[in-house]
Protein backbone atom coordinates (compact mmCIF):
# COMPACT_ATOMS: atom_id res chain seq x y z
CA UNK A 1 0.00 0.00 0.00
CA UNK A 2 1.33 3.55 -0.76
CA UNK A 3 1.80 5.57 1.75
CA UNK A 4 -0.85 8.30 1.85
CA UNK A 5 0.90 10.76 3.56
CA UNK A 6 3.68 11.55 0.32
CA UNK A 7 2.32 13.46 -2.31
CA UNK A 8 1.93 11.18 -5.49
CA UNK A 9 3.99 12.01 -8.75
CA UNK A 10 1.24 12.74 -10.89
CA UNK A 11 -2.57 14.60 -9.81
CA UNK A 12 -5.91 15.10 -10.92
CA UNK A 13 -6.14 17.29 -14.22
CA UNK A 14 -2.53 16.02 -15.94
CA UNK A 15 -2.18 15.81 -19.19
CA UNK A 16 0.49 14.49 -21.58
CA UNK A 17 0.50 14.86 -25.38
CA UNK A 18 2.91 12.36 -27.85
CA UNK A 19 3.91 12.85 -31.28
CA UNK A 20 5.51 9.73 -32.30
CA UNK A 21 7.28 8.88 -35.61
CA UNK A 22 8.55 5.59 -37.43
CA UNK A 23 11.44 6.59 -38.92
CA UNK A 24 11.92 9.75 -40.37
CA UNK A 25 7.79 9.92 -40.48
CA UNK A 26 5.06 11.22 -37.75
CA UNK A 27 2.91 8.55 -37.76
CA UNK A 28 0.52 8.69 -34.80
CA UNK A 29 -0.46 10.84 -31.32
CA UNK A 30 -1.14 9.72 -28.26
CA UNK A 31 -2.50 11.19 -25.07
CA UNK A 32 -2.32 10.18 -21.36
CA UNK A 33 -4.49 12.60 -18.87
CA UNK A 34 -5.34 11.76 -14.68
CA UNK A 35 -8.72 12.74 -13.58
CA UNK A 36 -10.34 12.20 -10.09
CA UNK A 37 -13.17 10.33 -9.79
CA UNK A 38 -14.94 7.58 -7.70
CA UNK A 39 -15.63 3.84 -8.39
CA UNK A 40 -18.16 2.39 -6.45
CA UNK A 41 -18.08 4.96 -4.15
CA UNK A 42 -13.90 4.56 -3.83
CA UNK A 43 -12.06 7.72 -4.77
CA UNK A 44 -9.99 6.97 -8.07
CA UNK A 45 -7.69 7.99 -10.64
CA UNK A 46 -8.99 7.90 -13.54
CA UNK A 47 -6.31 7.05 -15.96
CA UNK A 48 -6.72 7.35 -19.56
CA UNK A 49 -4.77 6.61 -23.07
CA UNK A 50 -5.64 7.23 -26.19
CA UNK A 51 -3.59 6.79 -29.27
CA UNK A 52 -3.76 7.18 -33.28
CA UNK A 53 -2.22 6.80 -36.72
CA UNK A 54 -2.46 10.70 -38.74
CA UNK A 55 -1.47 11.09 -42.21
CA UNK A 56 -1.17 8.75 -44.77
CA UNK A 57 -0.89 5.33 -42.59
CA UNK A 58 -4.51 6.37 -41.26
CA UNK A 59 -5.16 5.68 -44.63
CA UNK A 60 -3.73 2.12 -45.17
CA UNK A 61 -3.70 0.65 -41.22
CA UNK A 62 -5.94 2.80 -39.02
CA UNK A 63 -5.16 2.59 -35.51
CA UNK A 64 -7.25 3.81 -32.56
CA UNK A 65 -6.39 2.59 -29.23
CA UNK A 66 -8.41 3.66 -26.02
CA UNK A 67 -7.20 2.52 -22.53
CA UNK A 68 -9.00 3.40 -18.96
CA UNK A 69 -6.87 2.37 -16.21
CA UNK A 70 -9.30 3.46 -12.06
CA UNK A 71 -6.56 3.73 -9.87
CA UNK A 72 -7.44 3.35 -6.09
CA UNK A 73 -6.24 7.06 -4.89
CA UNK A 74 -4.35 5.67 -1.72
CA UNK A 75 -3.31 2.51 -2.54
CA UNK A 76 -2.39 3.25 -6.27
CA UNK A 77 -3.73 0.04 -6.96
CA UNK A 78 -5.78 -0.54 -10.07
CA UNK A 79 -9.70 -1.74 -9.44
CA UNK A 80 -10.67 -1.64 -12.96
CA UNK A 81 -9.02 -1.81 -16.90
CA UNK A 82 -10.70 -1.03 -19.74
CA UNK A 83 -8.76 -1.75 -23.44
CA UNK A 84 -11.18 -1.04 -26.40
CA UNK A 85 -8.35 -1.14 -29.32
CA UNK A 86 -8.84 -1.31 -33.36
CA UNK A 87 -5.21 -2.03 -35.07
CA UNK A 88 -5.68 -2.25 -38.56
CA UNK A 89 -9.30 -3.87 -37.91
CA UNK A 90 -7.96 -6.34 -35.12
CA UNK A 91 -9.90 -5.24 -32.38
CA UNK A 92 -9.95 -6.18 -28.73
CA UNK A 93 -13.14 -4.77 -25.87
CA UNK A 94 -11.85 -6.06 -22.82
CA UNK A 95 -12.71 -5.50 -18.75
CA UNK A 96 -10.69 -6.80 -16.18
CA UNK A 97 -11.68 -6.29 -12.33
CA UNK A 98 -9.41 -6.28 -10.14
CA UNK A 99 -9.75 -7.63 -6.49
CA UNK A 100 -6.49 -7.52 -4.36
CA UNK A 101 -7.45 -8.69 -1.10
CA UNK A 102 -7.75 -12.00 -2.71
CA UNK A 103 -5.67 -11.74 -5.46
CA UNK A 104 -7.76 -12.05 -8.16
CA UNK A 105 -8.55 -10.06 -11.49
CA UNK A 106 -12.00 -10.94 -13.79
CA UNK A 107 -11.30 -10.56 -17.63
CA UNK A 108 -14.78 -9.56 -19.22
CA UNK A 109 -14.03 -10.39 -22.71
CA UNK A 110 -17.02 -8.52 -25.11
CA UNK A 111 -15.50 -9.60 -28.39
CA UNK A 112 -15.87 -13.49 -27.43
CA UNK A 113 -18.67 -12.62 -24.78
CA UNK A 114 -16.38 -14.65 -21.90
CA UNK A 115 -15.51 -13.89 -18.81
CA UNK A 116 -12.99 -15.47 -16.72
CA UNK A 117 -11.10 -15.86 -13.35
CA UNK A 118 -7.50 -15.54 -13.20
CA UNK A 119 -4.69 -15.59 -10.11
CA UNK A 120 -3.19 -12.07 -9.53
CA UNK A 121 0.25 -11.48 -7.49
CA UNK A 122 0.72 -9.23 -4.73
CA UNK A 123 0.59 -5.22 -5.70
CA UNK A 124 -0.61 -6.16 -9.74
CA UNK A 125 -0.37 -3.24 -11.84
CA UNK A 126 -2.65 -2.69 -15.37
CA UNK A 127 -0.66 -1.97 -18.01
CA UNK A 128 -1.68 1.57 -18.35
CA UNK A 129 -1.01 2.10 -14.58
CA UNK A 130 2.46 0.27 -14.37
CA UNK A 131 3.68 3.71 -16.15
CA UNK A 132 2.48 5.64 -13.20
CA UNK A 133 3.11 3.16 -10.67
CA UNK A 134 6.99 3.60 -11.99
CA UNK A 135 6.68 7.07 -11.24
CA UNK A 136 5.83 7.31 -7.59
CA UNK A 137 8.28 4.31 -7.32
CA UNK A 138 11.33 6.17 -8.41
CA UNK A 139 13.23 8.56 -5.73
CA UNK A 140 14.67 10.97 -8.24
CA UNK A 141 17.66 12.27 -5.82
CA UNK A 142 18.50 7.99 -5.00
CA UNK A 143 19.20 6.31 -7.92
CA UNK A 144 22.28 4.06 -8.53
CA UNK A 145 23.34 3.05 -12.37
CA UNK A 146 22.07 -0.44 -12.74
CA UNK A 147 19.67 -0.30 -10.18
CA UNK A 148 16.40 -1.90 -10.78
CA UNK A 149 12.68 -1.47 -10.82
CA UNK A 150 10.62 -4.78 -10.47
CA UNK A 151 6.75 -4.58 -10.71
CA UNK A 152 4.19 -7.44 -11.08
CA UNK A 153 1.81 -7.07 -14.05
CA UNK A 154 -1.25 -8.50 -15.64
CA UNK A 155 -2.31 -8.10 -18.88
CA UNK A 156 -4.39 -9.96 -21.87
CA UNK A 157 -5.04 -13.00 -19.52
CA UNK A 158 -1.24 -13.46 -18.27
CA UNK A 159 0.85 -12.23 -15.58
CA UNK A 160 4.13 -10.78 -16.42
CA UNK A 161 7.29 -9.44 -14.51
CA UNK A 162 8.40 -6.25 -15.51
CA UNK A 163 11.75 -4.45 -15.24
CA UNK A 164 13.06 -1.55 -15.85
CA UNK A 165 17.07 -0.46 -15.34
CA UNK A 166 18.34 2.82 -14.47
CA UNK A 167 21.25 3.82 -17.38
CA UNK A 168 22.07 7.62 -16.01
CA UNK A 169 21.20 10.79 -16.09
CA UNK A 170 21.50 13.16 -19.47
CA UNK A 171 20.43 16.65 -20.61
CA UNK A 172 17.81 16.40 -23.32
CA UNK A 173 16.83 18.59 -25.87
CA UNK A 174 13.23 19.55 -26.13
CA UNK A 175 10.57 21.08 -27.64
CA UNK A 176 10.38 23.18 -23.83
CA UNK A 177 14.25 23.94 -24.07
CA UNK A 178 17.21 21.78 -22.21
CA UNK A 179 15.97 19.45 -19.24
CA UNK A 180 17.29 17.45 -17.01
CA UNK A 181 16.40 13.53 -17.56
CA UNK A 182 16.58 10.11 -15.80
CA UNK A 183 17.33 7.00 -18.55
CA UNK A 184 15.70 3.87 -18.21
CA UNK A 185 15.64 0.53 -20.01
CA UNK A 186 12.49 -1.49 -19.53
CA UNK A 187 12.86 -5.35 -20.21
CA UNK A 188 10.79 -6.46 -23.54
CA UNK A 189 9.76 -9.38 -24.67
CA UNK A 190 12.20 -9.82 -27.73
CA UNK A 191 10.00 -11.77 -29.97
CA UNK A 192 8.32 -10.52 -33.41
CA UNK A 193 8.42 -7.00 -32.34
CA UNK A 194 11.47 -6.01 -30.69
CA UNK A 195 15.19 -6.28 -31.79
CA UNK A 196 16.01 -7.39 -28.32
CA UNK A 197 15.17 -7.67 -25.01
CA UNK A 198 16.98 -3.93 -23.98
CA UNK A 199 15.31 -2.22 -26.76
CA UNK A 200 12.99 0.52 -25.49
CA UNK A 201 14.88 3.66 -23.77
CA UNK A 202 12.66 6.01 -21.76
CA UNK A 203 14.04 9.22 -20.76
CA UNK A 204 11.82 11.13 -17.77
CA UNK A 205 12.42 14.66 -15.81
CA UNK A 206 14.87 14.52 -12.98
CA UNK A 207 12.07 16.40 -10.87
CA UNK A 208 8.97 14.92 -8.32
CA UNK A 209 6.94 14.55 -11.43
CA UNK A 210 9.31 12.24 -13.33
CA UNK A 211 7.30 12.69 -16.61
CA UNK A 212 8.01 10.57 -19.67
CA UNK A 213 9.60 13.20 -22.49
CA UNK A 214 10.96 10.84 -24.60
CA UNK A 215 10.85 6.89 -25.60
CA UNK A 216 12.84 5.26 -28.51
CA UNK A 217 12.51 1.89 -29.40
CA UNK A 218 14.52 -0.06 -31.86
CA UNK A 219 12.09 -2.50 -33.40
CA UNK A 220 12.68 -5.53 -35.58
CA UNK A 221 11.52 -3.60 -38.88
CA UNK A 222 12.44 0.35 -38.19
CA UNK A 223 12.84 2.31 -34.96
CA UNK A 224 10.12 4.13 -33.36
CA UNK A 225 10.34 7.30 -31.57
CA UNK A 226 7.22 9.38 -29.10
CA UNK A 227 8.24 12.94 -27.57
CA UNK A 228 6.22 15.07 -25.49
CA UNK A 229 4.74 17.82 -27.58
CA UNK A 230 1.86 19.42 -24.73
CA UNK A 231 1.53 19.23 -21.17
CA UNK A 232 -0.79 20.46 -18.47
CA UNK A 233 -1.70 20.46 -14.75
CA UNK A 234 1.72 18.73 -13.13
CA UNK A 235 1.68 18.06 -9.84
CA UNK A 236 4.88 19.56 -8.72
CA UNK A 237 6.83 22.70 -10.61
CA UNK A 238 8.74 21.54 -13.47
CA UNK A 239 12.05 22.15 -11.95
CA UNK A 240 14.27 19.54 -14.30
CA UNK A 241 13.80 22.31 -16.87
CA UNK A 242 17.83 24.44 -17.10
CA UNK A 243 17.12 27.64 -17.25
CA UNK A 244 19.18 30.35 -19.36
Amino acid sequence: MANAQKKQAYSDGEMLKFKVKYGWFKTSEATLSVNNSTLDGIPVHHIRGYGKTTGMLDIFFKVRDNFESFVHREEALPLKFIRKTNEGGHRKDRMIEFNHRIDSAVVNDYKRSTKTTHYIKEQTQDLLSALYALRNKVDENNLQVGQEFNLNLFFDEENFGFKAKYIGEEVLETNFGKVRTLIFRPLVQAERVFKEEESVTIWVSKDQNKIPLKIEADLAVGSLTATLEEFKGLSFPFSSILRN
